[in-house]
């Protein structure tokens, strides 16, 4: 990964995203634009850097700078969490500004993959890099698709989001969503600059995906905690569930999402309803065996 090129990009896109207005710059800063968003002089002066010194960062002939630098830029930018940590990695004095390179880890802890069959009453699944779908229990397969069927990049949820017509159903607001993969994608791709299934999904996504190329192009950053998500199940319909992620101690490339319904609501009902379908279909396919 050429990290100058990235920051320029990052950085570009960034204040793209801007309107002086945004940032309390006065209305008469408007009046001629010929850019979109803020301009390079307005993010310095901002900032509290030179012009010269921040066109050198764009221009990919700035790799490192003080944390202070950093932060201010992050504020001025006004990103995420997310985003900042990233501006980090690729500008911070005290990072090096380096990737990390980290190599990816597939396996799923016998004791993770029990507390996620466990979770009988909540679609559980373990998302890798790239999101690669790790381990699922019954509901999430009910719910979403059984990931666990195929290998290399199908088993991307990533990959079925952009690809896979059925996901454009699911999805109830599917372009948030899409976007905001492309954005956690980013985030993948600077932690694994060199992985190999990694920049082969973003290179599948990036010819086959006008949407894909679109928001890879904003240079977004992000990473999911929780919130909610809107379903619609071709077999029981609207489903809204609440989403909490989790950290997995011992592996920073895997994370335990578990979606849940609030008791009594018409999502709760459908999603008991999906299970007692997904439990039948399980007890007669163990009947269909040979005694």
């Amino acid at each position: 990964m050429d990290d100058s090129g990235t920051l320029a990009d990052f950085l570009r896109a960034a204040r793209s995203r801007l309107t002086p207005a945004d940032v309390g710059l006065p209305t008469s800063h408007t009046a001629v634009r010929r850019v979109p968003g803020l301009r390079r002089d307005e993010v310095a002066q901002l900032a509290g850097v030179s012009v010269d010194y921040y066109a050198r960062m764009e221009q990919g002939r700035v790799t490192q700078a003080s944390d202070a630098v950093v932060n201010s830029l992050a504020s001025v930018l006004r990103i995420n969490e997310t985003e900042r940590t990233y501006l980090f990695s690729l500008l911070s004095a005290s990072t090096g500004g380096r990737a990390q390179n980290r190599r990816r880890t597939e396996k799923v802890r016998p004791s993770l993959r029990g507390i996620v069959d466990s979770l009988t009453g909540s679609p559980a699944f373990v998302l890798g890099v790239g999101m690669d779908v790790l381990a699922m229990n019954d509901l999430a397969r009910a719910l979403i698709k059984d990931f666990g069927v195929h290998t290399g990049l199908e088993r991307s949820l990533a990959r079925w989001t952009f690809l896979d017509p059925a996901a454009r159903s699911f999805y109830l607001e599917w372009g948030t969503v899409a976007a905001d993969v492309a954005a956690m994608l980013r985030k993948d791709a600077r932690s694994h600059p060199n992985d190999r299934a990694l920049n082969e999904l973003i290179g599948e996504l990036t010819v086959k995906s006008d949407e894909f190329r679109t928001w890879w192009a904003n240079h977004r950053v992000y990473e999911c905690t929780f919130g909610t998500k809107r379903f619609v199940h071709p077999l029981v319909g609207r489903i809204d569930v609440d989403c909490e992620t989790f950290a997995v101690p011992g592996e920073p490339d895997q994370q335990l999402f578990v979606y849940s319904t609030r008791p009594g609501s018409s999502s709760d009902d459908a999603l008991r309803i999906l299970a007692s379908w997904r439990a039948e279909d399980g007890a007669a396919a163990i009947g269909a065996l040979p005694h």
